[in-house]
């Protein structure tokens, strides 16, 4: 009973959603870390985007055919900028963009190691783990997924070397950047699945949280067909953490 009160009280706390844009066809959300996107059996006890949705007012706001209009989703502990559908019309002309790959997607990413070179890609299938089916991982036979990425500065503290990365997922798979850069040498800091429980014990003594932010999204209107962006800065607890470390030149 206790423990339930704790988690329900850390719950209350969790920063809400906000709003970054919104017109008669969609709705564009800044996510907080910490909130799941979807409702699920699995999620019953959480909090999730889709509950909040639907306590606004659109047409398929309480429409759990339509996931309340999600297209897309964001891991639980990701920030960041995720798209909503406010028609069943909409909903059905924004999957079809996802799954043409016409969005564009920029996440931003703080790895341990010095990336180098300082552009390149990871273009390897991902699968989901036969032996831990919570994690995914580079497996033959997996889906094909690409990732490119660019570093935007190097930083260091008294022991490690750490690079802040735009990243750009061409696929998107289940999560595809924390498997790609792990693969690539470069896992994520406080990603509690892919850092290894060394690295991630230590990273969370400095970072509460993940270090994945979707920091911007293109994609074409569903009704006018004009292709828009849309942006979110990097948060507070991710903010805060980055600016403890030293910057290096590169």
């Amino acid at each position: 009973m206790q423990k339930e009160k704790r988690n329900k009280a850390k719950e209350i706390t969790l920063e809400s959603p906000s709003i970054l844009y919104q017109d008669q066809a969609v709705l564009v959300v800044n996510k907080p870390s910490g909130w799941v996107v979807n409702d699920s059996q699995t999620t019953a006890n959480q909090t999730t985007l889709q509950s909040w949705l639907s306590t606004l007012n659109y047409e398929i706001a309480k429409d759990h055919t339509l996931r309340s209009g999600i297209v897309h989703r964001l891991d639980k502990e990701t920030s960041g900028v995720i798209i909503i559908a406010k028609t069943p019309e909409s909903f059905a002309q924004l999957q079809d963009q996802f799954k043409l790959r016409k969005t564009e997607k920029t996440y931003t990413a703080l790895v341990h190691g010095k990336v180098d070179p300082d552009e390149g890609g990871v273009n390897v299938p991902i699968g989901r783990l036969p032996w831990n089916r919570q994690h995914f991982g580079v497996l033959p036979g997996g889906r094909q997924s690409t990732t490119y990425y660019k570093v935007i500065n190097y930083y260091q503290d008294l022991a490690n070397i750490y690079s802040l990365l735009e990243v750009h997922p061409i696929t998107g798979r289940t999560h595809q950047i924390r498997v790609h850069l792990k693969y690539a040498g470069y896992p994520l800091v406080s990603d509690p699945l892919y850092t290894g429980k060394k690295a991630f014990k230590k990273d969370r003594v400095w970072c509460s949280r993940l270090f994945l932010h979707a920091s911007s999204i293109s994609f074409f209107h569903p009704t006018s067909g004009e292709k828009i962006n849309f942006s979110a800065e990097l948060p507070a607890n991710l903010l805060q953490p980055l600016n403890a470390l030293q910057l290096v030149k590169k």
